[in-house]
């Protein structure tokens, strides 16, 4: 999961200052981790040790109160309920990358990432953004070839994932739904040649940047199954120990 964490923090820069570019540098002095990070890592916990998702999820959130979450989805932090808000927003689908390199059969991770998603973003696109995530991320952490990977997500998901990366980079539109920006991370996945590619070519596309790269990100590392060092430490360098603590528990684990 440390690859959808890394395009988080590199994407970061740019999520309100958007770049067509790929020839960016990766890290900048206002580079850092948002929410997708703090979430991420919340479902990690929740894998690692059987924990609630609603409770541990909020209780991350609260913990990082500053992260840059959504306004339903802050609203739910502040309140006392821990019933969800029929969102269809990409939360659940930033946050679902563990559950692609946990579990070990497609059906249990569609089951799990439809239950990661579903105690916040329970409307049907909101699931259906983090289960096509999380089977991206099996898939490709399986060996499985980019235009299998490409069929499957747009026979099961409905998505269309034949745009060029040229005509998306046209659209000046910030869409923070899953339908509006699942499908951008997954192209870009699949028109790069490894990770840091990836990675580029996702923040390339503007709208909510480090989404779309955190997204990216996930699928990337699972496929190419390799992340530059200089990436690496540079995101280290930014985290929280008590974050680091569940990343690197998590990949000893999982062999991520």
């Amino acid at each position: 999961m440390f690859g959808a964490i890394a395009g988080d923090v590199i994407g970061s820069v740019f999520e309100f200052n958007n770049t067509k570019r790929t020839d960016f540098k990766l890290f900048s002095l206002w580079s850092q981790f948002t929410d997708d990070t703090v979430l991420t890592v919340a479902v990690a916990d929740c894998i690692l040790h059987g924990k609630d998702y609603a409770k541990t999820i909020k209780e991350y959130g609260l913990n990082y109160p500053d992260a840059g979450y959504g306004g339903m989805f802050y609203k739910w932090l502040r309140s006392d309920s821990i019933e969800p808000y029929n969102s269809y927003g990409n939360g659940s689908a930033m946050r679902v990358s563990p559950v692609g390199f946990a579990f070990d059969t497609f059906e249990e991770v569609m089951e799990e990432a439809a239950k990661s998603a579903a105690v916040t973003h329970n409307h049907p696109e909101g699931i259906k953004g983090a289960q096509a995530v999380a089977s991206a991320i099996f898939w490709a952490r399986h060996g499985y070839k980019k235009s299998y990977i490409k069929q499957q997500i747009e026979a099961l998901f409905g998505y269309d994932l034949s745009h060029n990366l040229a005509d998306l980079r046209k659209i000046d539109k910030f869409d923070a739904t899953c339908q509006g920006s699942v499908p951008q991370a997954i192209i870009a996945f699949l028109k790069s040649r490894d990770y840091e590619d990836a990675i580029r070519k996702a923040i390339s596309l503007g709208g909510d940047s480090d989404t779309i790269a955190c997204m990216a990100g996930g699928i990337a590392q699972a496929y190419y199954k390799f992340i530059p060092e200089h990436i690496v430490k540079g995101v280290r360098a930014l985290l929280y120990q008590d974050l680091l603590d569940i990343i690197d528990e998590f990949a000893a684990k999982y062999g991520c």
